[in-house]
Formats: structure tokens, sequence, C-alpha cells
């Protein structure tokens, strides 16, 4: 399947790198507002540069669109390509509101096409383990599940481009931005939650709308209790990974990025030793925790590959619009219990 990239960025830049790499999908092409990034991208790269997103979503040679603008500027580009009929995978957030994703959904839906999205952090192997002993029960009964990302991004970061740090094209700060990966992984291996409630600030940066740091209390529908903390106020020298931990009657689990700090069942199985043999190596410094370019592109070629394949298949990839509409369903509850006082909220 031929791909065509919208958005020139950093984001742009790993796209282009994985679906070169992957296998069932190639380069198609790339747009951008701005001609002559499309061209400086398309140099770099090795591909088309098309005078504008129409001329591309409408080029029946491109098959799957992916998106890598501003959080807040998925929608536009999105329904262009869908309702000329391609198959998009857009970068976190699908989309800064629910709404915009169920209108999205809905245009996916009628065009018969598929909407997915790059949760490229479900894409490795250890998590792949880390979902297999969720799935099999392995924890007996789950009574925790939490996740923390303390991450730093300095005022620079902020200040390099306008749209960062507002509510309409970042839709929000460190959990929108910054934790939306994790709180997905977190979703993906503990389940549904019934209720939060939060406290968010902006502690450390100017001229921001948004939080750089959030703490939210979760109640699962499985009954668990948990924490999710995301910061991009938090500094260390190297960086601290993005953490996702489980425990429960029988076993406890935490990932530390793609490394564990703790594998421990009651009941042992006989493939844990390996696990912790090949996974067990520390996690000295958090992936794209202070630089987020430091972030590597083999997660989202699995993610890509993942896609294709559902398209060819005729099935719901793994990381279809449902799937990724439920960290965004949580994160916007997150605010609104911090914008009214710590309020439980119920996502029921």
């Amino acid at each position: 399947m031929k791909f065509g990239i919208i958005g020139t960025g950093m984001i742009g830049g790993f796209h282009a790198k994985a679906i070169s790499a992957m296998s069932g999908g190639e380069l198609g092409g790339v747009a951008d507002k701005v001609m002559e990034r499309s061209e400086a991208f398309a140099e770099k790269y090795g591909t088309k540069a098309y005078e504008s997103v129409e001329a591309m979503v409408a080029d029946p040679q491109i098959d799957v669109v992916t998106i890598g603008t501003p959080s807040g500027a998925h929608y536009d580009p999105a329904m262009l390509a869908i309702h000329a009929g391609k198959h998009v995978i857009i970068e976190k957030p699908l989309e800064i509101t629910t709404e915009r994703i169920d209108a999205m959904m809905a245009a996916a839906a009628e065009k018969k096409v598929t909407l997915a999205a790059v949760l490229n952090r479900r894409f490795h192997p250890g998590m792949d383990a880390f979902k297999a002993a969720a799935d099999a029960g392995r924890f007996g009964r789950l009574t925790s599940a939490s996740a923390y990302v303390k991450w730093y991004r300095d005022q620079a970061y902020y200040d390099s481009a306008g749209w960062r740090g507002t509510w309409a094209l970042d839709g929000g700060g460190a959990l929108m931005n910054q934790s939306i990966h994790t709180i997905d992984a977190l979703l993906y291996l503990a389940g549904p939650v019934k209720t939060v409630q939060a406290n968010t600030a902006c502690l450390a940066h100017t001229d921001i709308e948004v939080e750089d740091i959030a703490v939210a209390i979760l109640e699962f529908e499985n009954g668990a209790r948990g924490v999710i903390e995301g910061s991009t106020c938090t500094w260390s020298k190297a960086g601290h990974p993005a953490r996702v931990q489980l425990a429960g009657t029988e076993g406890s689990v935490f990932l530390a990025d793609e490394a564990f700090e703790i594998w421990d069942f009651m009941k042992e199985d006989e493939k844990d030793a390996e696990i912790r043999a090949q996974f067990m190596k520390g996690a000295d410094a958090g992936l794209g925790a202070n630089d987020p370019s430091a972030i590597n592109f083999y997660q989202h070629q699995r993610n890509f590959e993942e896609v294709v394949q559902a398209i060819q298949a005729g099935r719901v990839p793994s990381t279809s619009a449902v799937e990724a509409r439920k960290s965004v369903a949580l994160i916007e509850a997150v605010y609104r219990s911090a914008k009214n006082g710590g309020e439980k909220i119920s996502l029921g």
C-alpha cells in the first residue's frame, strides 16, 4: 500500500522512517500547508511533494494517509482524506475531543475506510508479555493500576511554536500531549475506568494555557484503584521513564518504558525466567522524557504494519479509532474534574 504523509515536522519524520522500513507499505508522498516545507521533506526522504493536501488525497495511487499535524489540527485533513476514500492513521491523540473523534468515526464508517491511531507504546515485546499476563488473569484480582509520566520540557519547547501549550491545538498539556500513550497503555492493560477525581496546575512554565502537572485518582470498572501522574516539569539528568504498574492478589508487574522493574507472580510460569532475563535490563533514561526527538520509530513501524494487515484482512485494527478514543475520553474527564475542584466524574 502506498502511504501519503500530512505534516512535515518531527512526527512526519518518524512516519517517513517507519514507512520506509515497514513491510506492506511504501512512501508515496508528502503534503503540508507550505510548499517549501513539503519540498524539503520530500528531498530528505526521497518522495514526492504534493502542492496541497487536497492534491495528495485526490491521487488514486495513495491508499493510506498518515497525519502528523498539531493535535487540534487533525480533524480537517482527516475528513478530507476520509471523504476521498483513503484509509487514515493519525498520530496521538486521534483528536483533542471525543466529539470530533465521533464525527470522524461516523465519516469513516460511511465511506467504509479504516480510521486508526498511532498507539506506538503498545508495540514492543515487553508490552506483548505484559498484555499476555493481564489477559491470562495472572494478577489474580487486580487491585492497583497506575501510570506515571514524570517528564520535562523546558520553556523553549513551548516557545518554539505558537500552538504549543494551547487548548485549541495541543488540547491540553502534560496529559493530552506527553502522557497519552502511557494512559492508553494503562487502559489497554487494566481495562476501563469507572470514576476519576483530579487536580491540575501549571507550576513551572509561563505563557501556556495548559497544565504542566496533573494527578488523578482512578476507580476501574473491575474494582482496582490507581493513579495517573503526568508532568512536564519534573527534571532529571537522563529523564525518567514512563511507567505503568499493575498489581493484584497474585502478581505485580512494573514497566518502565520497555524494561521491567518488577515481574513477579505467585504462580511462576515457564516463560517468567526468560522474560526477566530479556527485559529486566533497567531503564536508565526515559525514551523521549527530556528530548522528544529521541523517540525511536520501530514501534511506529509495527503500528503501521498492523493497520495494513488489518485492512488487507478486512478486520478492525488493534489501534482502531474506538481504542484511541478511550484515552481521550479519560483525559477529558480528568480535565472536567480538575476544573470543578476535584469533583468525582463518572465515565460510565
